[in-house]
């Protein structure tokens, strides 16, 4: 995600990374108790995923999350008036890429005088799944991250 906001910055097209929790909480980075505390794992999901981009906090009672969904790795983009013209309720750097890219042309379209109406789209992307760097993730919250998402979901369960 990183690469796309670099790549697309000269394009007026702007990039923030939200911190809302850890999905999977374990003794090293565990369940969000204050703000202070968020904001260190925030400060330090920066240095572990060497995070460019801005990074923006959300309240401690998750409210900014709750209200654009709540799933635990949701990419949107939205228009400089603010309306939403992408959401994913999963971020798949491809897919974000894909959207930014389409409403790029979308504005050179209607700059040569290009007559366009908005339409809704729902499609299925996938998302190649790497288990490994996921397993990597939830033991650097801890063996309690691991252990819970074991016992709930199995080895796979991603």
């Amino acid at each position: 995600m990183n690469a796309i906001a670099e790549r697309f910055a000269p394009h007026d097209v702007g990039s923030i990374f939200l911190y809302t929790h850890e999905a999977h909480p374990g003794e090293y980075y565990p369940h969000l108790t204050s703000m202070e505390q968020k904001l260190r794992h925030a400060r330090a999901l920066r240095e572990v995923l060497s995070v460019t981009r801005p990074i923006y906090v959300d309240a401690l009672d998750g409210a900014c999350h709750r209200a654009y969904g709540s799933m635990p790795n949701m990419s949107w983009v939205f228009t400089r008036t603010g309306n939403p013209i992408y959401k994913s309720d999963w971020t798949d750097s491809r897919s974000v890429e894909n959207a930014i890219e389409y409403f790029l042309e979308v504005v050179e379209r209607r700059r040569a005088q290009e007559r366009l109406a908005p339409f809704r789209v729902e499609r299925l992307d996938f998302r190649r799944q790497d288990h490994k760097a996921f397993f990597e993730g939830l033991a650097r919250n801890g063996p309690k991250a691991v252990r819970e998402f074991r016992e709930a979901f199995g080895d796979g369960g991603e």
